[in-house]
């Protein structure tokens, strides 16, 4: 792992420069003050500025991505998300003032998590996790991936490290700036 990435960047919220004036927010809502990837348990710490912190493991976040390939345009439109119980996060991007875009090892980029929505996974997780794992019974389905899903997830992590055109020192430094890691 390059060296700038193993060091980990502890301030990631701090670096979004949230302020609430600017969201259009209630100054009641709570606001993240710290957010750390852990990358060996697969947990997003996020603290909160009300004093709340939460520990969610990456597949948590993944089988609730609150992105149309999860939850479909409407009710009754959401896809189970089986396969994830080892998916990663490879960088996670600032959304403006008020969210985070992770993306995901398995190739899924497209959920954007805001302040709220952290907040309420971190709130209701024990439910959530119960709820999903009921789900994945119901369907006969599974956490583990299949050997065929592993090997398509590692090309294309490796794809994303390095776009075409850009060398991968350059890639790790985009990387480094957007994602906190450690080796917790």
């Amino acid at each position: 792992m390059p060296p700038q990435l193993a060091r980990g960047i502890a301030r990631v919220v701090s670096a979004f420069g949230y302020d609430r004036r600017m969201s259009g927010k209630p100054s009641s809502d709570p606001v993240p003050t710290q957010l750390v990837v852990h990358q060996k348990s697969r947990l997003l710490e996020i603290h909160f500025d009300d004093g709340r912190e939460f520990s969610l493991p990456f597949e948590l976040l993944r089988v609730y991505s609150p992105s149309a390939e999860v939850r479909g345009h409407g009710p009754g439109q959401e896809t189970l998300q089986v396969g994830k119980r080892h998916v990663g996060i490879v960088a996670v991007e600032s959304i403006g003032h008020y969210a985070i875009l992770p993306r995901f090892d398995d190739g899924h980029d497209s959920g954007i998590f805001s302040w709220d929505y952290l907040y309420w996974l971190g709130d209701q997780q024990a439910v959530l996790w119960d709820d999903y794992l009921a789900r994945l019974e119901a369907a006969g389905a599974s956490r583990d991936p299949r050997p065929d899903a592993i090997a398509a997830a590692s090309t294309r992590a490796a794809a994303r490290v390095a776009a075409p055109g850009q060398d991968a020192a350059a890639a790790d430094s985009l990387q480094a700036r957007s994602i906190s890691r450690d080796r917790r």
